[in-house]
């Protein structure tokens, strides 16, 4: 007798269909996996027999094939468990067919037949929903991820036994639901806030910046100066993702298996902070079994590399395709696998190993030649991507100290006192005029802009060049961060809300080019 169980895998951070098909033939009892399952899938084998038996019902001593069709793809992970048990009890007369038509199976079984939650359930029920499926038959702990799918009906499990009787209808079991509209709302908080930061009011104003017109920064200073403190809070000032934004992250999260136990929705922007010793496939993605890496979960948000000149070259060359593309692509000998990765990258560094050179507080006490090989790894193709460079001095002990009291003095003073809520605020319509304007050549934030779109809307007076020659002149600035100065100096005006770069606008953005200037140990 011949069964088919609907059922769903993930390829790149997309679901697919799958059809689990099961037949039984006379002969010595076997059973024999095909359709290009890996290690673990064959593995199920075992699982599937142990958990039917130790469920209650009887395993067929029969000859039986089990096929996951298509063919041509690997199918990896334990989550067809569940769909081959099914399968073979519907072969088996244990459960009518027609009990599961319209509807989809998935997860991993345990030896006692109990459900065990599996990666990637968000993409596969969206999936799943294409092809006309209205009922899923998920893991419990999977449950409040696939309710995340209007228009299906989500049934949560706890083993096979209980599946076997909602089947059968021996047992009551109503689909589970969600408000997301709620959930979204309550998943957008953050734990921390830009006014925790004390002083390093032009750090602050360059993470502004750079929020608002998507621009990389490189923050430079001594150990213990605020750098990661100020990187944690860049997301707080980014505008909110929308629905189909945390919809496209979540799916990420899900194939990677980084969803926290009882997290349906990630919904504030990713902060990814991954250690100076990780490999190129940790950070870059891919692997044996390809999966998400950090430039991947840091899709929406801020990838921050802290002691970013303590990366390994070649590791840190493979950044060059997502920041310039926003995506990564892993090719393997049957297929390759793309996956998303559009951050803002905020990399941190000393000025030199010891970290005080050029510090008023203590002095360095590396040598010259040390110095200079140190700051010869902020070179290369991967620094042409990075906007800003951003100074970040030890705070003095007044500013540790002191409580800043508010005043409506200067936008100086109120920035060392503001809530990321209204910096937010102005970063939102910053990105708006930018929208507004970048629309028509398909862009939508100034870090995006090229040649035609600089000379275009970038336009200078005669007091804006003037100062932008003599500081090629005098900082020998490449044509590259000729087009920088003129991306910076585009947001800084949109902060302002004006429509020309005015000359205190493009020597803003010149004051943000601190590795241009920084040292000359030659």
């Amino acid at each position: 007798m011949l069964s088919r169980v609907f059922s769903a895998a993930v390829h790149g951070i997309d679901g697919y269909p799958v059809m689990v098909e099961v037949d039984f033939r006379p002969g010595l009892p076997a059973f024999s996996l095909v359709g290009l399952p890996d290690t673990s899938v064959k593995e199920s084998r075992e699982r599937v027999i142990s958990a039917i038996k130790n469920s209650g019902f009887e395993f067929p001593a029969l000859r039986i094939t089990v096929n996951l069709a298509p063919g041509h793809i690997k199918k990896e992970g334990p989550s067809f468990d569940f769909p081959i048990a099914l399968g073979i009890m519907v072969a088996a007369g244990l459960v009518p067919s027609e009990k599961i038509e319209g509807r989809a199976f998935l997860g991993e079984l345990s030896l006692n037949g109990e459900l065990r939650p599996v990666r990637g359930i968000l993409p596969c029920a969206l999936e799943l929903k294409k092809n006309g499926i209205k009922g899923l038959y998920f893991p419990k702990q999977n449950a409040n991820e696939a309710a995340l799918v209007e228009d299906v009906d989500v049934y949560p499990i706890d083993n096979l036994a209980q599946a076997v009787r909602i089947l059968l209808a021996e047992e009551v079991c109503e689909p589970h639901v969600i408000n997301r509209k709620d959930l979204f709302v309550e998943a957008r908080s953050h734990q921390v806030d830009f006014s925790d930061v004390k002083g390093q009011l032009t750090a602050k104003r360059a993470l502004e910046i750079a929020a608002a017109g998507g621009h990389n920064v490189l923050l430079i200073g001594p150990p213990g100066s605020g750098k990661t403190l100020l990187a944690r809070r860049l997301p707080t000032i980014l505008p909110d993702m929308n629905f189909d934004e945390a919809l496209e992250t979540t799916k990420i999260h899900s194939v990677a298996g980084y969803l926290r136990k009882g997290e349906a929705l990630i919904a504030t922007r990713p902060f990814r902070s991954p250690h100076h010793n990780i490999s190129d496939v940790a950070l870059i993605g891919g692997g044996n079994h390809p999966k998400p890496g950090e430039v991947s979960l840091a899709h929406r948000g801020v990838l921050f590399l802290d002691e970013f000149p303590e990366f390994n070259r070649h590791v840190l060359e493979g950044l060059r395709q997502p920041m310039e593309e926003g995506f990564v692509t892993v090719a393997r000998i049957a297929s390759s696998v793309q996956y998303p990765s559009d951050f803002l990258l905020v990399a941190a560094a000393n000025p030199c190993p010891c970290g005080y050179f050029g510090s008023q507080v203590r002095p360095c006490r590396c040598p010259s030649y040390i110095i200079r090989r140190y700051q010869t790894k902020f070179s290369g193709p991967l620094m042409d991507r990075i906007d800003l460079h951003v100074e970040v001095p030890a705070l003095k002990i007044d500013e540790m100290t002191a409580d800043i009291v508010p005043t409506d003095q200067s936008t100086i003073e109120r920035s060392a006192i503001e809530r990321s809520l209204a910096i937010r605020g102005r970063v939102i319509k910053a990105r708006q005029i930018q929208y507004k304007r970048l629309r028509p050549c398909n862009l939508y934030e100034n870090s995006q802009m090229q040649s035609e779109q600089l000379r275009r809307f970038c336009q200078l007076d005669s007091a804006s060049k003037y100062i932008l020659r003599e500081a090629i002149k005098k900082l020998n600035l490449s044509a590259r961060a000729y087009d920088r100065i003129l991306r910076l100096a585009r947001t800084v005006a949109d902060l302002e809300g004006v429509k020309n770069i005015a000359s205190h606008h493009i020597s803003e953005a010149i004051g943000y080019r601190i590795l241009d200037r920084f040292v000359d140990l030659n």
